[in-house]
């Protein structure tokens, strides 16, 4: 077989395309960020037009970069973040801007749920947790506060499908993201309207798409999309499934004793289970394209997306310095915390800038007028450990816990030898990289692979296509070190919780 595989990864900071090759390496990428609109307090949107616009300026820019002809793309496969919303009319526009995961606005909602008892009765019916960018909530929300967005809107769809509308027309969603949304039934995989009912919207249950296998071809290149993305028209569109399964897939997790973590926006956790996991209840729990198994995950938005806050706002001298180099900043910052590693860092940073544990607020303690940017750059790579550490600790401490020897790292913090190794010493985890940078355009190539007759099932195309590239193991000093330090971690936590309960309760302005 000769051509490739093109995937387009719409995550929360960045929209990606890139080249698989049907052997699994990588061929080219191309780059666009996703432009973050901030209306109110606790809310995250976008534009879902200007995404896919971008989207579209990526693709003829990869393939001209690469000098590849439209007809050497094998297929197009799209995934994106779970959760979060993309409400459209019955013509396929937006009704309003799209919701991102690390939306918080229903907050107040989820509240009203837990006290008056629909809470638990919406988790016994849907296997996971209710949280801030849960689609389910978002639906309820838009219904009260909203009407006449709900009026218009014919279609609930995830991020992923959103694009793959805008490739080809089709409108429909897999089981691996109407799980992360909160509207399927973990033991069924079909959709759960008792949920539906329960938040109060019955009625939306037809704007929920149809569902089906994310290995399965949808329909072909449309002719304005060909026009748009320069890719040829009927191209084959696969339909796909949302990022974490796909960048789970794409590390080559496959069986119950690993444990897939991804520090991108969120910091997430997965292990895979015969059976759908109810002690501890995981964030998101979904069924698994590989041997009927079910994925279960912790994911809160602590990770990655914490250190581009710090970008944003604290690091305009390091990214003058990073461009006169001509270097990336994240290899200066590797650098500078580096050259800090000989010594102590007392600094504490809870990453918990988008939200964190029973309304905590972020924080940093510890500082020194001793203290420069590379003490606060190495606090908030160890904060971002730290907070996976507590994920994993609970998903890992229930009855029906999965028991792991092994962590095969996705996401930012797999790219970074250094921060890669941290992950090793304070998960006391050997620590696995598998080839590759786009793990979830992987994951995508991995689903265009088997719906185009390329592997058996995905399992095979796994076995073919995944290879372990790095490996990190614990080192038996660090780790006790970062022992001691994710001790007072804790602690400092539980006083932000605290100190989060005695604020007055913030009102989130309505549309």
């Amino acid at each position: 077989m000769t051509g490739y595989y093109l995937g387009i990864d719409a995550g929360g900071t960045m929209t990606k395309v890139a080249l698989i090759d049907t052997e699994g390496h990588e061929h080219g990428a191309e780059f666009t960020p996703n432009i973050m609109h901030l209306p109110h307090p606790g809310w995250t949107e976008r534009d879902a037009e200007a995404m896919w616009q971008a989207t579209c300026g990526c693709i003829r820019t990869l393939l001209t970069r690469m000098a590849i002809a439209p007809a050497q793309i094998l297929a197009v496969t799209p995934t994106g973040y779970g959760g979060g919303g993309y409400f459209v009319d019955a013509g396929g526009k937006p009704t309003r801007n799209a919701i991102v995961s690390t939306d918080t606005r229903i907050a107040p909602l989820l509240a009203q749920w837990n006290r008056e008892g629909t809470g638990a009765k919406i988790r016994a019916v849907i296997g996971q947790q209710n949280w801030g960018g849960q689609t389910l909530g978002l639906m309820a929300w838009i219904d009260r506060n909203e009407p006449e967005v709900a009026a218009r809107t014919r279609h609930v769809l995830g991020c992923k499908d959103f694009l793959r509308l805008r490739l080809c027309g089709d409108i429909s969603t897999a089981p691996t993201d109407a799980g992360c949304a909160g509207l399927l039934t973990p033991a069924t995989g079909h959709y759960a309207p008792e949920a539906l009912a329960l938040a109060g919207i019955a009625h939306w249950q037809d704007k929920l798409p149809p569902l089906g296998p994310g290995t399965e071809i949808v329909g072909g290149i449309s002719a304005e999309a060909a026009a748009q993305t320069g890719l040829a028209r009927n191209t084959p569109v696969v339909r796909g499934g949302y990022d974490v399964v796909g960048c789970t897939l794409a590390t080559g997790v496959t069986a119950t004793d690993q444990l897939a973590a991804v520090a991108g926006t969120f910091a997430i956790h997965s292990t895979l289970h015969a059976a759908p996991c109810l002690d501890p209840l995981p964030t998101i729990q979904t069924p698994y394209p590989v041997e009927g198994l079910t994925i279960a995950s912790m994911a809160t938005p602590t990770s990655a997306s914490n250190l581009e806050w710090l970008r944003r706002t604290m690091l305009g001298h390091q990214i003058a310095e990073a461009e006169r180099q001509g270097r990336s900043l994240y290899d200066l910052a590797n650098e500078m915390i580096a050259a800090t590693m000989g010594g102590p860092n007392d600094i504490l940073f809870a990453p918990f800038i988008f939200g964190g544990p029973e309304g905590a607020p972020a924080g940093m303690v510890g500082l020194r007028a001793d203290h420069g940017m590379a003490d606060i750059l190495r606090a908030g790579y160890e904060g971002g450990v730290f907070s996976h550490r507590s994920d994993m600790d609970y998903l890992l401490g229930g009855p029906q816990s999965a028991s792991v020897h092994r962590l095969r790292l996705a996401g930012g913090a797999a790219k970074s030898d250094l921060w890669s190794q941290m992950f090793a010493d304070g998960l006391r985890l050997p620590v696995e990289m598998a080839e590759g940078d786009e793990l979830g355009i992987k994951g995508a190539a991995l689903c265009a692979a088997v719906a185009l007759g390329h592997a058996p099932d995905m399992a095979g195309a796994i076995a073919r296509m995944v290879r372990v590239a790095r490996r990190k193991d614990p080192d038996a000093a660090r780790s006790a070190e970062l022992d001691a330090k994710f001790a007072r971690y804790r602690q400092f936590v539980a006083a932000l919780v605290h100190l989060g309960a005695a604020a007055p309760e913030r009102q989130i302005e309505h549309a």
